[in-house]
């Protein structure tokens, strides 16, 4: 666990920083990383508030920042000021409960996509007799599977810890006993799971904004206090 228990700590999710909740009314992804990046930036200087991400999302986020085409020398800039750090996977401990609750979970989720799927069957016979015409670029069918994946995508995924990178975000977190950032449903439910604190990736910089702004007031008091 961490040594520095009182050193603000926090574990930063890629959807924290692709949100466009963090944008402000002028501003596209570029500027609002910019100015998400200068204010994790001023608050490691001046409060030694650090930002860590597991490697795997740290890849996860620069592959989407690429594809955005955001510029180099700024994704440059976000590798210097997150501290990229893997999971202890074999030192931190899960609680059996979670692991209990983790499968329960996942068994219940199972038997709905199975409610979601024989009722797909049901509508895909009704639709048969539709006529092709009624529909103009798909089949009867063809629609019922479609709604079929995106019903069995949100039985089966929605509100869940879902990939390998979730996971060791939150693992991450408890090592570290770091706050969690992110927009994601499903490691906010987790985070809760494991007893650890959490913050919405749109409230993310304003809280820094805050606290820096926290930090010169009362660095002007002491000044004027020692005038």
């Amino acid at each position: 666990m961490a040594d520095e228990p009182l050193k603000q700590r926090f574990v930063v999710d890629t959807s924290a920083f692709l949100t466009e909740e963090i944008r402000r009314d002028d501003e596209d992804l570029e500027a609002a990383l910019e100015r998400f990046v200068t204010l994790i930036a001023e608050a490691k200087l001046e409060l030694g508030i650090s930002c860590y991400m597991p490697p795997s999302i740290q890849e996860e986020l620069l592959r989407m920042l690429e594809d955005r085409g955001v510029d180099q020398a700024l994704q440059s800039r976000l590798n210097t000021w997150i501290i990229r750090k893997n999971p202890a996977h074999y030192e931190v401990m899960i609680p059996a409960e979670v692991v209990f609750e983790f499968v329960q979970e996942m068994s219940d989720r199972v038997d709905r996509g199975l409610r979601v799927s024989e009722r797909a069957v049901r509508d895909a016979q009704e639709a048969d007799a539709e006529s092709l015409e009624e529909h103009e670029y798909k089949t009867p069918t063809d629609e019922v599977i479609s709604d079929l994946r995106d019903k069995y995508r949100r039985a089966l995924r929605q509100g869940i810890l879902d990939s390998r990178e979730d996971f060791d975000l939150l693992v991450l977190a408890r090592e570290l006993e770091a706050g969690v950032v992110t927009e994601d449903a499903g490691i906010i439910n987790w985070a809760e799971e494991f007893g650890l604190r959490y913050l919405r990736g749109r409230e993310f910089p304003a809280l820094l904004e805050e606290y820096l702004a926290a930090a010169e007031r009362s660095d002007s008091v002491a000044s004027d206090e020692s005038a």
